[in-house]
């Protein structure tokens, strides 16, 4: 017997109709620090593609299309909740609060994030590169946080090609055989590198995998920031509450390649990407504030200029910095720095000089 896929919830329409039923009901400051959100998440999107032309920073990930998605779920955590990104996931450290220069001395090759921060005080955990292997880990965190009587939850965050990985499964099951206060949190935007999202599973939604593991499996529109905020805010609390976890599927779109290293045009065609940006998030986001905040052109043009300028900062000064030491290749490895890599740094010559 089939099993009926959720429905797709959104709060504002495509065409910008809003929807009173599941309007979150933010204030205008709210809704416009969403929006000015995405405006610098979109801004700096592209201009990290470029650095990357010019050889200033290494394989990156776009995340031009996802900006609702990762600015609506970070945006309905507290600052008790625990957040597990992935490496597309750029928007979600700058809602989180993380300085715009953070990021790019990470792509810089400096750091992950988060090794500046206080560990007492950790909430946002370093970007993960292989698939999935973050679900567990936000599991068990959420499980430690329950176990301490912390009040705060998990969200950790995965593509669409994560839910064929083991650990995808893995993590959804402890969670449900353990009421782990975890939010899942599936950016499904429709390709995992070249393999579309029909050849990840023959289910009809990856909303209702939940349902196999006990727990509630709800499919919102990833380019609705207001949608996605309601259904990931509304799932925190759940999980707070005791009612256990919830697998979020925000159905969005990449617009862009898959890193700075693929070509897209090889496996799909310029007519679908052509739809998809009809359905743009931040053009949807800018509708909902003409038609309810009276935003306007003159708004328009201080929020891009604004943006500009604050990523053209971050790059100067992330640039700036010293770079790194000799020393920091044999650092935070162990806590006690064995005798072979102490023999191994007396041979690094410290300023090398290279024959051309």
């Amino acid at each position: 017997m089939a099993i009926q896929a959720p429905n797709l919830t959104r709060v504002v329409d495509p065409d910008g109709t809003v929807n009173e039923h599941t309007d979150p009901e933010l204030s205008e400051s709210e809704v416009t620090d969403l929006y000015r959100l995405q405006v610098l998440a979109r801004t700096f999107d592209e201009k990290a593609v470029k650095l990357h032309r010019q050889g200033r920073i290494g394989t990156y990930a776009p995340l031009q299309g996802q900006e609702a998605a990762q600015v609506g779920a970070t945006y309905a955590l507290s600052d008790s909740d625990y957040c597990f990104p992935t490496y597309r996931d750029h928007a979600m450290y700058l809602t989180r609060g993380l300085d715009l220069e953070e990021v790019l001395v990470y792509l810089l090759g400096e750091g992950n994030y988060v090794d500046r921060e206080d560990p007492e005080g950790l909430r946002t955990f370093p970007p993960t590169i292989p698939i999935a292997t973050q679900l567990p880990h936000a599991v068990g965190t959420g499980m430690a946080a329950d176990y301490k009587g912390d009040d705060s939850a998990t969200l950790v965050s995965f593509g669409d090609g994560a839910t064929s990985e083991g650990d995808f499964h893995e993590g959804m099951n402890f969670a449900g055989v353990f009421d782990a206060p975890t939010v899942f949190f599936c950016q499904n935007n429709q390709w995992a590198i070249s393999v579309p999202r029909e050849r990840q599973t023959a289910s009809a939604t990856i909303a209702q995998k939940a349902q196999a593991y006990g727990f509630e499996g709800i499919r919102v529109d990833g380019n609705d920031v207001l949608a996605v905020y309601s259904a990931v805010k509304d799932a925190l609390d759940a999980a707070k509450d005791g009612e256990g976890p919830r697998l979020i599927e925000a159905v969005t779109y990449r617009q862009g390649a898959h890193t700075t290293t693929d070509d897209p045009s090889k496996y799909r065609d310029d007519e679908e990407v052509a739809e998809w940006r009809k359905k743009d998030p931040l053009e949807r986001t800018r509708e909902y504030l003409e038609d309810t905040h009276d935003w306007s052109d003159d708004d328009e043009d201080e929020l891009r200029e604004w943006a500009e300028q604050r990523v053209a900062e971050a790059v100067v000064n992330a640039e700036e910095r010293t770079g790194l030491d000799v020393d920091d290749i044999f650092e935070h490895v162990y806590a006690q720095t064995p005798d072979h890599l102490r023999r191994q740094r007396q041979q690094v010559v410290d300023d090398p000089e290279v024959e051309r």
